[in-house]
């Protein structure tokens, strides 16, 4: 990779287009960036290419919130496979994570499209107060096979520990965020004290809250002892070093094996501490040598459908350039 190719400070301050230029600057060469952007153009849902705009070409805010608004449904809060593996037009509590997600990426995450958007989690949150994983939808509209369905779903920190991380790190409040964030300081310390089974996709949904709640040494703390759990049951194994090594990635189950960099997405992450500063280079490199022929980088989703992978595909690829850049690898 062309680590030459220089790059925005950060997310919420993209590069300015070209004085009295048409068009904004684009990503020169054959650098990683530039065959991202024409992986972006050929193949991305026009969400993902407004942000990729956004991010790396000067685009504004407002065409990603328009294109956000696509996925919007009467009840406050989104469907129509903004989570590619939950298709149909049924809001559900995925497609809010990775709609407060592209908010949050451009500075928009409050309002009333947030206000709505927490009413909505307060009519499908479960007794506890949490989120399930999926809502029951009386219309069956196809879903992932790893997808639960319940009638009486539980309260999940899956779902419930990215959307409360991330409401509290833009400061919104609402009164579903108190039985909500209840939930999850238990849920973070049932798991880091081995009361609850512990794979990747829930320690990288505990590090989403605990990142962003309000209580940093209450956080701290409970990182802490979750990342002693995570390095003494080697549930994230970094890359191993160039000699020969006995640690191999394990499988959190419908996606490929979680690197340091899949828990710890910012070097300001709590979940940056538990891996030594060797361990998580090894990761970036991995993580720049996972950029595929065509631009993209893969997903962690096993193929379910040709249309929900290369959805995927896409979403992949902006996490992977939006980490590398925080991390201020030169792409």
């Amino acid at each position: 990779m062309d680590r030459s190719a220089s790059l925005p400070s950060s997310p919420s301050s993209p590069p300015s287009p070209t004085p009295g230029s048409a068009e904004p600057p684009r990503p020169a060469g054959s650098s990683a960036l530039s065959r991202a952007e024409r992986f972006v153009w050929l193949t991305a849902r026009v969400l993902e290419q407004r942000r990729f705009a956004y991010h790396f070409l000067g685009g504004g805010a407002e065409a990603v919130e328009t294109a956000l608004t696509a996925y919007l449904g009467t009840d406050g809060g989104y469907g129509h496979a903004l989570d590619p593996d939950l298709r149909g037009p049924v809001s559900q509590p995925p497609h809010a994570v990775h709609a407060l997600r592209v908010l949050d990426g451009i500075g928009r995450c409050g309002g009333q499209r947030v206000e709505r958007l927490c009413r909505y989690l307060t009519s499908v949150s479960t007794p506890d107060g949490a989120l399930p994983v999926c809502h029951p939808s009386p219309h069956g509209y196809p879903a992932a096979p790893w997808v639960p369905s319940a009638d009486d779903p539980r309260g999940d920190l899956l779902t419930t520990g990215p959307v409360v991380g991330l409401l509290h790190r833009n400061e919104v409040w609402h009164a579903w965020l108190f039985r909500a964030t209840d939930f999850c300081w238990a849920a973070v310390a049932a798991l880091a004290e081995g009361g609850t089974t512990a794979r990747p996709y829930e320690v990288a949904a505990a590090v989403a809250f605990l990142d962003g709640a309000p209580d940093r040494a209450r956080a701290e703390v409970a990182a802490d002892r979750l990342g002693r759990r995570v390095r003494e049951e080697r549930l994230i194994v970094p890359p191993p070093a160039p000699e020969p090594a006995e640690d191999r990635p394990l499988a959190p189950g419908p996606g490929e094996p979680f690197q340091v960099h899949d828990i710890a997405r910012t070097p300001g992450s709590l979940a940056r501490r538990w891996f030594t500063d060797a361990e998580v280079e090894r990761s970036l490199d991995a993580l720049v040598a996972a950029q595929q022929e065509d631009g993209g980088w893969p997903p962690h989703r096993r193929a379910w459908t040709p249309v929900a992978t290369l959805e995927w595909r896409s979403v992949a690829t902006m996490e992977a350039l939006l980490t590398l850049r925080a991390y201020g690898r030169r792409i």
